[in-house]
């Protein structure tokens, strides 16, 4: 059961209330009808703009609330100024609650995996060979990346995580091996092919900017024994395992035999299934709890021609569309739709639309902030968080890894403190 008030703003229903006209503070009321328990608490209105509605509430984002939009109800017997809004505050110990329970939890990720490799340098000169900056190296470092690296940032948060995928039996594939051995993460069950090249990415960086990226690929899918062996893998832990991600980046691992399996055996056991896509690779995702494109990625899913937004998100009528459309088409119960600097857009099939304003105050590296998106919505959702609360604590974890430079992951008191900061401003 969760701690939930609805607090209404009464002087706006037109009754005077004294409680909030004159003497009686926004504070004092919120927390007179809360029992001065500060829990989810969840602000009604009636009047004004939910701007209006917050700022007139700051006083309440003491001790360590966070806000945003839970969702506007229209009612065509109403005014427009008249619509009830409502405000989504979840503290600080609620998020504690639902972390606590992750440790216990089991998540496989499958997918593309990747080496991320960063060459740090300095620039001091254009090259006289060609008008391109000459980048003296002075450091090299390397990551998971790919389908390994959401299942490095579940890693903070979980003490069992597997990732199964393809690798080659190359150098890079061993020290993608050993880098995920280092963080206990289990990759017993990834296939090997000798043909195969494991996929690397290169970033050269200079001035905490990247100058260019190199892949190095050959796109490939398992062999038919492959994924008999994948599958069967799954299979066997399935009864132990809390939820799936499959993770997509379009170079062939993921083939709709093997989701469709994978996910059928996981709904049957009713366990939670997520996916990150990628429309250029036909995969066909219906029946997942939940699929997370981008904004781009949605456009190109449901079929709706590229644009870029002219409004703000929860304005977005393009998006709300493509939004809905995914929810048909995939047959699942969330699109948790990333809007890069402007947020995330939650879509449900039971519930409005919610939109997410960004979290981010510094954005110095993009790299991988989808992968903490899927990770952490699954990751709530596996730890009893209603969605809006998932996607709440995956749009503060995507804001605190686009902070850092490299392939990075948020770690549990990384998220606390990012709401923290979220309730002071």
């Amino acid at each position: 059961m969760l701690d939930i008030d609805v607090l209404w703003d009464l002087g706006a229903l037109g009754t005077q209330d004294q409680a909030t006209q004159g003497n009686y503070t926004y504070l004092y009321t919120f927390s007179e009808q809360s029992h001065w328990q500060l829990r989810l608490l969840i602000l009604g209105s009636y009047s004004g703009l939910m701007e209006q509605t917050l700022s007139r509430t700051s006083a309440v984002h003491k001790s360590s609330i966070a806000q945003n939009n839970l969702a506007h109800f229209n009612r065509t017997n109403w005014p427009p100024w008249r619509h009830p809004h409502l405000a989504f505050f979840m503290n600080v110990t609620r998020l504690q609650r639902i972390l606590d329970r992750a440790s216990s939890k089991r998540i496989t990720v499958i997918g593309d995996l990747m080496l991320d490799e960063f060459v740090w340098g300095k620039v001091g000169r254009i090259s006289p060979e060609a008008p391109v900056p000459v980048v003296e190296v002075t450091s090299e470092s390397f990551y998971p990346g790919g389908a390994a690296n959401v299942a490095r940032n579940l890693r903070e948060f979980v003490d069992h995580v597997a990732v199964i995928g393809l690798l080659g039996k190359d150098r890079s594939g061993q020290q993608l091996r050993e880098l995920l051995a280092e963080q206990k993460i289990d990759v017993s069950d990834a296939v090997e092919n000798e043909t195969f090249r494991t996929i690397v990415k290169t970033r050269i960086i200079a001035r905490h900017q990247q100058v260019v990226r190199v892949d190095r690929e050959q796109p490939a899918g398992p062999s038919a024994a492959q994924m008999k062996q994948v599958v069967a893998a799954v299979r066997k832990s399935l009864s132990r395992t809390d939820a799936i991600i499959f993770e997509d980046y379009g170079k062939g691992f993921l083939m709709t035999e093997v989701v469709s399996q994978i996910a059928r055996d996981a709904r049957e056991k009713g366990k939670l299934v997520a996916a990150d896509p990628n429309p250029r690779h036909s995969v066909d995702w219906r029946g997942v709890t939940v699929v997370t494109p981008n904004r781009a990625e949605a456009f190109l899913a449901a079929g709706i021609p590229w644009r870029d937004p002219d409004e703000a998100p929860a304005q977005d009528v393009e998006l709300k569309r493509a939004g809905e459309a995914l929810l048909k088409k995939w047959e699942t119960k969330y699109v948790l739709i990333t809007l890069g600097e402007h947020g995330m857009m939650l879509f449900q099939q039971e519930g409005p639309p919610h939109y997410i304003p960004t979290k981010a105050r510094q954005v110095f590296d993009v790299s991988g902030a989808g992968d903490t998106a899927i990770a952490l919505f699954t990751l709530g959702l596996a730890c009893e968080a209603t969605p809006v609360e998932a996607a709440e604590i995956a749009n503060h974890g995507s804001a605190v890894v686009v902070s850092k430079l490299g392939t990075a992951t948020v770690t549990r008191d990384e998220l606390i403190a990012s709401f923290k900061n979220d309730a002071k401003r």
